[in-house]
């Protein structure tokens, strides 16, 4: 599924912090990333409904203190709430033993699976990053192969039964109560009644009658596709989190700015434009080292990641030229390599570098070297290390 891409990259970069991901009707959905580790989510369509209904499945205990949890946010502190108010009532109830980790582990990860199968019936969505290096994962992290291959099998089981019209998210609401009646006996029909009262979505509905989705929204398309009954969207229930307070990321003013990179791998080209365009600025990929000055001349990025081995010329060489022209004197330049050695160091420094980032790259040290050079005051072009870090990323040469 095409929403799971980014969450790849996310993971492969080791990112820290939040992914806000935005329809164009303006349904959110927040992810939250420690070290690449996705570790909950939150948004998304009834919200509430949804943790709710998720405790009744996991937590069944829990459900009936509705009540109390908004008594309970009250008193958290605000590095307690930086994963969501659902997290931090997780938190504390483990804490206190009131649940078990393997309890918090399973509510998390059916929440995810959840919004990510959501997320089909979102069309297009644009995605903010904001990086965070202090969220703290009390309860661990999901395994992201694992929740995007349940994800992708639910939705296929959805898409054979003929259901991708219908969201499990959608209120049943009977609307021609005779022509029910003609239709079977008065039992079925006052069971039918009672259970269609408008109050309970498609999921609540089989979570009530320990029924699967499928079985459920299954069982009622005889009865919608006539009109006898009609699905609406419906409203989710109050939320517990004050509402002075927002879930999701307020993304703080930056400067935006067009930043090139030049680089023969697509991988890394792609995985480049995706995690600076959802951090706010332009990207210009470039893949022939050749035709890259004069590309760089017509466009004049704010800054260049320049990779330092390609076929036909090196970055150390198309550096050193750009260096000559007076627009690219003080241009920021990052040398991209896989191999960080002194030698490469002391080379890139010879021929005007401005910093080097080693590979795999790690999204934390991109995001830092372009706020080290762009919203910080013009420094010397001098070359000064940055730390480099390890991750999944495609290595370069």
């Amino acid at each position: 599924m095409k929403h799971f891409e980014f969450l790849r990259n996310l993971r492969n970069l080791q990112f820290s912090g939040q992914l806000l991901r935005t329809n164009a009707q303006g349904q959110q959905w927040l992810f939250y990333f420690v070290r690449g580790a996705l570790v909950h989510a939150t948004g998304g369509i009834h919200p509430v409904r949804r943790w709710r209904r998720n405790l009744a499945i996991c937590c069944p205990q829990k459900v009936d203190d509705y009540s109390t949890w908004a008594d309970q946010i009250s008193r958290f502190n605000h590095q307690e709430l930086s994963l969501g108010w659902d997290y931090a009532l997780l938190s504390e109830w483990v804490s206190h033993q009131e649940i078990t980790p393997e309890q918090a582990s399973n509510i998390i990860h059916t929440n995810i699976s959840d919004l990510l199968f959501d997320l089909a019936y979102a069309g297009s969505t644009t995605d903010q990053i904001q990086q965070n290096s202090t969220l703290l994962p009390y309860l661990g992290s999901v395994r992201l192969e694992k929740v995007t291959a349940q994800t992708h099998s639910r939705w296929q089981t959805w898409q054979r039964a003929n259901l991708e019209a219908y969201s499990p998210n959608s209120i049943p609401v009977l609307k021609q109560p005779y022509l029910l009646r003609q239709m079977g006996s008065e039992q079925s029909y006052q069971n039918l009644v009672a259970l269609l009262n408008g109050q309970h979505t498609l999921y609540e509905l089989a979570v009530q009658r320990q029924r699967s989705i499928v079985e459920v929204t299954t069982s009622l398309v005889p009865l919608i596709r006539p009109g006898i009954v009609e699905l609406i969207q419906g409203s989710d229930l109050p939320s517990p989190l004050p509402q002075t307070a927002s879930p999701f990321l307020a993304l703080p003013p930056s400067r935006k700015a067009l930043i090139a990179c030049v680089d023969d791998s697509f991988l890394v080209r792609h995985m480049m434009e995706r995690l600076l365009t959802s951090a706010g600025h332009e990207f210009l990929g470039i893949e022939d080292a050749v035709r890259a000055i004069g590309i760089l001349l017509a466009r004049k990025p704010d800054l260049i990641f320049l990779d330092l081995v390609m076929p036909k010329a090196n970055g150390h060489e198309v550096c050193e030229q750009l260096r000559k022209m007076s627009c690219f004197r003080h241009t920021p330049i990052v040398i991209l390599t896989g191999s960080d050695g002194f030698a490469n160091r002391l080379r890139s420094n010879v021929v005007g570098a401005s910093d080097f980032l080693s590979k795999p790259l790690d999204a934390e040290a991109v995001l830092n070297v372009i706020h080290k050079h762009l919203d910080q005051p013009s420094q010397s072009s001098a070359l000064v290390p940055s730390s480099s870090f390890s991750s999944s990323f495609p290595p370069g040469r």
